[in-house]
């Protein structure tokens, strides 16, 4: 491991918060710029590395695919909902869903990425935005989920009080400072992430440059408490007080409680890898399996994570009634519409050959008019030349 001396500048590098340097076949998490990336003997050699650079992609790729899809259904589903449909629960789904979108569409770079062992050939504005959308997804689907959470609770424990509070008005409002909040926590990582040639790997990385060692450590606290640890909290003493009510749970508190569940189970073990690897470069924990797993692990509990986007609408589609309801009637409604358009179509094209058919019906009896005409006047022009002969 290379030393932490004070001035050096270190380099994550990747796709998100967390470094990935596949030097000699081996990962590293900080490497350093005034250090050597030579090949050297990688510590616990035997211990065989995840091949990222086809792994990563494949399942980027799907996640993409899948999360893309069930996403653009879900937004269409909740933005075409008649006003009486726009409750404050859709309102915070919709934003959760246009949260996933921003991030999904990114994606498809940290794929390539990883497929060119973490060459970024996007440019340094790309590396800056697709960096800046996955804090912001993260940042942004645990406070909606977080708000989602205390509207059921006010909805279920409070329902007579809250009924001022709970209306579509004040949850744009909320949304729009959660999106601030987002924001502003993803700062950071949108002014330090950028572009560095690393000559150990002889690439152009997409990487996070942090000033020091405090700055990675603060950064990495601050995503813990802010994105994981505070809302887990607020999200267990909410349902914690509704079992309490002992009221029974109707059905949109079970959709809210698995996108809560379905939020922790993808994440949890990010986070877990992520306090390990605040561990291990303080010296308090070490190992080859600790070093295996950081390197290893990092990237895949981070595909896990990035899951959780494509998951979501998924859960609203087959738990929420009142969603595959509206869902099937914004399919037949479509059906419909492209059937009349069809219909609309096919009576142009028979009316149009309708037309057709009479125009072509009276060229005929012309031509027959004409060729019944022209007997006779040959006869008169004949007799006419007899008689003149």
């Amino acid at each position: 491991p290379l030393g932490n001396d004070e001035g050096v500048t270190t380099i994550m590098a990747i796709p998100n918060d967390f470094s990935i340097f596949n030097s000699t076949s081996y990962l590293t998490t900080e490497i350093y710029l005034n250090a050597s990336l030579a090949p050297s003997d990688p510590p616990c050699a035997d211990w065989t590395p995840v091949p990222m650079t086809t792994v990563i992609p494949a399942i980027y790729s799907v996640i993409c695919v899948l999360g893309t899809i069930a996403n653009a259904l879900a937004v269409c589903v909740l933005a075409h909902a008649s006003a009486l449909r726009r409750t404050v629960a859709n309102t915070f789904m919709l934003n959760l869903c246009v949260s996933d979108l921003l991030f999904l569409l990114s994606l498809p770079l940290w794929a390539v990425y990883y497929s060119r062992g973490y060459s970024w050939p996007f440019g340094r504005l790309a590396c800056k935005i697709c960096g800046a959308l996955h804090n912001l997804n993260l940042y942004a689907s645990i406070f909606f989920i977080t708000a989602m959470s205390i509207d059921r609770y006010l909805a279920i424990v409070h329902p007579l009080r809250s009924q001022s509070a709970r209306d579509p008005t004040r949850a744009r409002l909320t949304c729009i400072l959660v999106w601030f909040l987002a924001c502003a926590c993803s700062a950071p990582t949108l002014a330090l992430r950028d572009t560095r040639y690393l000559s150990g790997l002889d690439v152009e990385a997409c990487v996070i440059s942090y000033p020091d060692h405090t700055w990675y450590l603060t950064l990495v606290w601050m995503k813990i408490a802010l994105g994981f640890l505070l809302p887990l909290l607020v999200i267990s003493c909410c349902y914690c007080a509704i079992a309490l009510e002992g009221r029974g749970l109707e059905r949109v508190l079970w959709t809210v409680a698995a996108v809560v569940l379905a939020f922790f189970l993808c994440w949890f073990p990010f986070h877990c890898v992520t306090f390990m690897d605040v561990l291990n470069s303080q010296g308090k924990l070490d190992g080859c399996w600790v070093y295996w797993s950081i390197h290893n692990l990092t990237p895949l509990t981070l595909c896990l994570g990035f899951s959780n986007s494509a998951i979501n609408p998924v859960l609203y589609c087959f738990i929420g009634n009142h969603f595959r309801g509206r869902l099937g009637g914004l399919c037949k409604g479509l059906c419909a519409c492209l059937k009349a358009r069809g219909e609309d179509h096919s009576q142009k094209r028979g009316s149009f050959s309708t037309r057709l058919s009479s125009f072509s019906r009276k060229l005929s009896d012309l031509k027959d008019l004409d060729t019944e005409k022209k007997p006779s006047n040959w006869s008169v022009a004949e007799m006419t030349a007899n008689q003149l002969s």
